[in-house]
C-alpha cells in the first residue's frame, strides 16, 4: 500500500472530527473521500498532507512513519479549489516552480512542462499568464504543477466544485486519464456523488468524523450498508422492514438482515395496466430519463424510466414490480 492510516483520531476543543480512521490507499488507487460539509474529509486530508496534526494514530507511507515529518517534506502534490497560482508567472513557469526551487536542470525542466501541458492540452498557452486563463484552464494549470515533481501522493481538495457543469465534467474525465496515465495515488475530497463514482476506484464515504463505508462506487450504490450511505449516493426509495412485512411481503425472500430496504428508482419496472391500484402522481423530464412519483401500496415510490420508454402521465393507472434481489436491505 502507498498510504496506511490506522486508529487516526483529531478533536477540536472537544469537538471530534475524525474518529477511529483507518483507511489504504493502494500504489496506483484513486481514492474518493465523499461526504457532507463537517463530516471529517477536509480534515483527514489535511492531516495527510501535514497542515494538521492528528491527536492520535499512525500515518504511514511505503512503511515511512510520516508523523514527524513537515508537510514541505512528505513529496506530495496538492491541489485545492482554489488553484493558487502565482500570477506574475507564465503557465509554463508555474508548472514548472516545483522543479526549479529543488534544483532540476533547465533541460529537464523545459522538458517535463512541455510533457505536461500537452497532456493537459495547455501547450499552446506555455506563454500566457493566468489571468488570460478561464477558470478550467487554471485548474489544469494547477493539475499539471501538482504532478511536475513526480509526488508519492496525489492531494485533491474539491479542485472541481468551482466551475461550471460543462467543465467540470471535461474536467474529471481528463483527470482520470492523467491519473491512471501517470500512475500516482491520488485522494480527492468531494460532497458529489456523480463526481466520486466517475472517478474513483474506492470511494469512502464518511459521516459524523467516521467512515460509514468504503468500497467501489457500484458497491456503495448497489449494496450500501447503511441509511446514510443509501440516502447520499443518489436517488432511492426506503422502505421500513414493518411495512414491507405487511404491504409487500414478497421482498423479504430469504430473511434478509437489515432495518429498511433501499430500492433505486431504476430497478423499479412500470407499465400501463387499466385497473391496476398503483397511480401515476408527477412525472419530470430530465433529458434522458424521466423520474416518476408512483403511489403504491399507501407510500410514495421514486421511479425512473429511460426517456425513450413507455409515456406514462399523471393520474395513468400503472403496474409496479419489485424484485427482492433488487433491495439492498441497510441499517437505519
Amino acid at each position: 500500500m502507498a498510504l496506511q492510516i490506522s486508529a487516526l483520531h483529531k478533536s477540536f476543543d472537544g469537538f471530534v472530527a475524525l474518529d477511529h480512521i483507518d483507511l489504504s490507499i493502494g500504489a496506483d488507487e484513486f481514492v474518493c473521500l465523499l461526504g457532507p460539509s463537517g463530516c471529517g474529509k477536509t480534515t483527514l486530508l489535511r492531516i495527510i498532507a501535514g497542515l494538521l496534526q492528528a491527536d492520535r494514530g499512525r500515518l504511514m507511507l511505503g512503511g515511512r512513519d510520516l508523523a514527524a515529518v513537515p508537510a514541505r517534506e512528505r513529496g506530495f502534490g496538492i491541489v485545492f479549489q482554489s488553484y493558487s497560482l502565482f500570477p506574475h508567472m507564465t503557465v509554463a513557469q508555474n508548472v514548472g516552480y516545483g522543479l526549479r526551487i529543488r534544483g532540476a536542470p533547465a533541460s529537464r525542466i523545459e522538458a517535463r512542462v512541455a510533457e505536461l501541458l500537452e497532456m493537459v492540452k495547455l501547450a499552446e498557452l506555455a506563454g500566457r499568464y493566468p489571468g488570460q486563463l478561464s477558470g478550467g484552464q487554471q485548474q489544469r494549470v494547477a493539475l499539471a504543477r501538482a504532478v511536475a515533481v513526480d509526488p508519492a501522493l496525489i492531494l485533491l481538495d474539491e479542485p472541481l466544485s468551482a466551475l461550471d457543469a460543462k467543465v467540470r465534467a471535461e474536467l474529471r474525465r481528463e483527470l482520470r486519464e492523467l491519473q491512471r496515465r501517470l500512475g500516482i495515488p491520488t485522494l480527492m475530497v468531494t460532497h458529489d456523488q456523480e463526481e466520486a463514482m466517475a472517478l474513483a476506484d474506492t470511494i469512502v464515504c464518511m459521516n459524523g468524523g467516521r467512515i460509514e463505508q468504503q468500497g467501489t462506487p457500484q458497491q456503495l450504490y448497489l449494496q450500501p450498508r447503511t441509511r446514510f450511505v443509501a440516502d447520499f449516493m443518489g436517488h432511492g426509495n426506503l422502505l421500513p422492514r414493518d411495512w414491507v412485512r405487511d404491504a409487500a411481503p414478497e421482498l423479504l425472500h430469504g430473511d434478509p438482515d437489515g432495518d429498511e430496504a433501499c430500492v433505486r428508482p431504476e430497478r423499479i419496472a412500470l407499465a400501463a395496466q387499466a385497473g391496476a391500484d398503483s397511480r401515476v402522481v408527477d412525472v419530470s423530464f430530465l433529458g434522458n430519463l424521466r423520474r416518476l412519483r408512483i403511489a403504491w401500496r399507501g407510500r410514495e415510490l421514486l421511479a425512473e424510466l429511460p426517456a425513450a420508454g413507455p409515456l406514462l402521465a399523471p393520474g395513468d393507472a400503472v403496474s409496479v414490480r419489485i424484485a427482492a434481489a433488487d433491495c439492498a436491505w441497510v441499517r437505519a
